[in-house]
């Protein structure tokens, strides 16, 4: 296995920069997710490591060893795209050895090292069948046997699970994560589902308009994030904003006011803030509380969406915003009920209203 570095990677087509100078390090043996909105560049730049596409500035490198101009079957990359490209006149097993059939290998090599791939993936009594008769998760898998058979250095996986329905997606991604367990490979997972990212990554790389906002643990991006797109993209129900203004600040506190909401204390510096400036507030749903008949800010429920375990209230405040709150799932309310919503403090996150930069 390998790490894989990028330095100031930029691509452009024609005079369109999809890529800005990206500098990203890889470790031997992570898996790292890429996560963005479509048209991010988040496969623009998983296909550049593949070699799929050329870079036109930078450098990359794969074990050190720079491949920014190697041609894509000598990098040690193996890639599982989202569509499975599967051969539908092959058999399972000529299918996931057929790169090594390309390269030579001996009969028996090709045999045992399909097999064993097989096994881990539990398809091993499906080698005689084609793609034809495979349900989508089996065909994902064969997919993903076939760049196991080729032993690389870095697996590429370009959205997989997408073409699943949403509880084979769940199984998937639990049979992912122990792949990577047991192999140890170094992975590189492209998606725009937050949840995959969350769920499934070592580190998190969000992109957004083809740069890198922010890298690190799912649970630092979540908890920390440096501004607000990365705050709204990461957590599901996403986080609510208010349009706040600065009323008192001290060596260490913002005080910000919210119209018909109330004041808000946050642990800031404030540096370069002014009295009267328009800032953002941020806050999770798990951090709103309602109830129907104490003090907080007045509001109307206007979605309830039932969960099972969860209920999601989408709540209209005085000031016209919606405030999203997550409650247990027996919560007896209904759409159109008066209520009160109090926001715990500890939890606030805020941000300049032009850059959209986190205020610390």
């Amino acid at each position: 296995m390998a790490g894989v570095r990028l330095e100031n990677v930029s691509k452009h087509f024609g005079k369109l920069e999809v890529l800005h100078d990206i500098n990203l390090s890889i470790e031997d043996g992570e898996f790292v997710v890429f996560v963005g909105p479509s048209g991010s560049g988040k496969s623009t730049l998983l296909r550049a490591i593949a070699g799929l596409e050329n870079i036109s500035s930078g450098r990359l490198l794969i074990d050190d060893v720079d491949v920014s101009n190697v041609d894509p079957s000598q990098r040690g990359v193996a890639m599982v795209f989202q569509s499975y490209a599967l051969y539908p006149h092959m058999s399972v097993q000529d299918n996931m050895g057929f790169s090594l059939l390309i390269s030579r290998a001996p009969k028996a090599e090709r045999d045992d090292r399909t097999k064993a791939a097989a096994q881990i993936l539990k398809i091993d009594h499906l080698l005689a069948r084609t793609p034809g008769k495979l349900s989508g998760g089996q065909r994902q898998r064969v997919a993903i046997g076939r760049a196991i058979v080729r032993e690389p250095k870095v697996f590429l996986l370009d959205e997989p699970l997408s073409n699943l329905d949403a509880a084979l997606r769940v199984g998937m991604r639990a049979e992912l994560a122990k792949l990577h367990r047991r192999l140890g490979a170094t992975m590189i997972y492209v998606t725009h589902d937050q949840t995959e990212a969350m769920t499934l990554a070592d580190k998190i790389v969000v992109i957004d308009k083809g740069a890198i906002q922010q890298i690190g643990a799912p649970i630092e991006l979540y908890s920390n994030p440096v501004n607000l797109f990365v705050a709204q993209f990461l957590g599901s129900p996403c986080m609510n904003i208010l349009n706040v203004t600065l009323i008192k600040k001290t060596n260490s506190t913002l005080v910000v006011t919210a119209p018909n909401v109330g004041e808000f204390t946050i642990a800031a510096n404030g540096v370069g803030i002014g009295y009267g400036t328009a800032l953002k507030l941020g806050f999770r749903p798990a951090s709103v509380s309602i109830s129907e008949n104490s003090e907080g800010a007045c509001a109307i429920v206007q979605v309830v969406e039932r969960l099972g375990d969860q209920t999601i209230c989408v709540c209209t405040l005085a000031c016209g915003s919606d405030v999203t709150a997550t409650m247990s799932g027996d919560w007896p309310i209904k759409p159109g009920a008066d209520v009160c919503l109090a926001i715990n403090q500890d939890r606030l996150h805020l941000f300049h209203a032009e850059s959209c930069e986190t205020i610390n």
